[in-house]
């Protein structure tokens, strides 16, 4: 899945999806597979929403890619297609690529100078992504 918009001032999902594109997917990261209905009676414990508008989303959703649609007699449910981690794994990796591509190896000065309060676990880690890199190469 390639989600094309990155909103920088966001947070978490607010990075790559709307506000209510974003309350639903939380919804169905929880682990159930849920139909339209029963969302939009989830959402609406906090705010109300129109049925229309949760049957929307969703279906945009489905062609990003995000969830997967299954129909049981006349009622749709919807789950995603990754779970959260493997989805932040999945773009993270997408946006490193892409700004590389763009801005090549200042990219990893930033990120290197921004690691001036990492723990210790983190560097050894690198240090060995680093060394196996250099040994793939040889």
């Amino acid at each position: 899945m390639d989600i094309k918009k990155f909103n920088y001032s966001g947070e978490g999902l607010s990075r790559f999806f709307g506000p209510l594109e974003a309350k639903i997917l939380e919804l169905l990261w929880e682990g159930e597979e849920l139909s339209i209905k029963e969302v939009q009676q989830r959402l609406e414990a906090e705010k109300k929403v129109n049925f229309n508008t949760v049957m929307t989303v969703m279906k945009r959703l489905v062609d990003k890619g995000v969830l997967q649609r299954r129909t049981k007699g006349r009622t749709s449910f919807f789950k995603p297609i990754q779970s959260r981690d493997e989805f932040f794994e999945a773009q993270s990796k997408k946006l490193t690529e892409n700004l590389l591509d763009e801005f090549g190896g200042v990219v990893i000065t930033h990120m290197l100078d921004s690691l001036t309060d990492v723990d210790e676990k983190l560097m050894d880690q690198l240090e060995q992504k680093l060394k196996q890199l250099k040994k793939d190469k040889t």
